[in-house]
């Protein structure tokens, strides 16, 4: 098959390339901490009048305002810690109180017959919310062979992610600590109800 090809069979339509991009979007940010080409691609967004624009807003300027130095130690905080961070990431935690449990097995189990296996180079249980925005955003585009439909879709998100991550994103937003991770918890709430609301349709 050429490239062009290619190309061609993985378009999408703009709805669901836009739901890719978010999703892609909250896994970098909470996947690994900030770094400048980052930071400089988030001040060059723009917002709107909309609680989900303002929220995207918010994010650009606080990119802006931000020293890498400081978006990493405020990811390293919020995140890592010393012995464990001001929020903890995982479904697991977020589910059970603990890590590394039923959970996790059980998204495990889910993710072999969608073709999703766990990065050589992930140093954190794949119940990690970036982890999971990740996954969420190959199994609209077809990154892990082909394009989930709908109904898998929403099966994944209501079992790993719709259980628990409005949660911890709403968490996140209530983090005084916060400044560029506030907005992101503001995006990452909001675009869950959106996502919920259409799979509940």
């Amino acid at each position: 098959m050429s490239q062009e090809n290619v190309a061609i069979s993985h378009r999408l339509p703009e709805p669901e390339q836009l739901r890719v991009n978010l999703y892609r979007l909250m896994a970098r940010l909470l996947a690994l901490p900030p770094d400048r080409e980052l930071l400089d691609t988030l001040g060059a967004l723009s917002g709107d009048n909309t609680d989900f624009g303002a929220a995207i807003g918010d994010l650009s300027a606080a990119a802006q305002a931000l020293s890498e130095g400081e978006a990493r130690e405020e990811y390293h905080d919020l995140f890592i810690g010393v012995g464990r961070g001001e929020l903890v990431p995982f479904g697991s935690y977020y589910l059970t109180g603990f890590l590394n449990e039923k959970p996790l097995a059980r998204l495990r189990d889910d993710m072999a017959p969608l073709g999703i296996a766990r990065s050589p180079d992930a140093k954190e249980p794949e119940d990690h919310i970036g982890a999971l925005m990740d996954m969420m955003a190959g199994l609209v585009d077809g990154s892990f062979g082909q394009r989930q439909p709908l109904e898998t879709q929403k099966t994944f998100f209501k079992k790993h992610i719709g259980s628990w991550a409005m949660h911890f994103f709403a968490d996140l937003e209530k983090t005084p600590s916060a400044r560029l991770f506030r907005p992101v918890g503001v995006i990452g709430r909001r675009f869950l109800e959106i996502e919920k609301a259409g799979f509940d349709m």
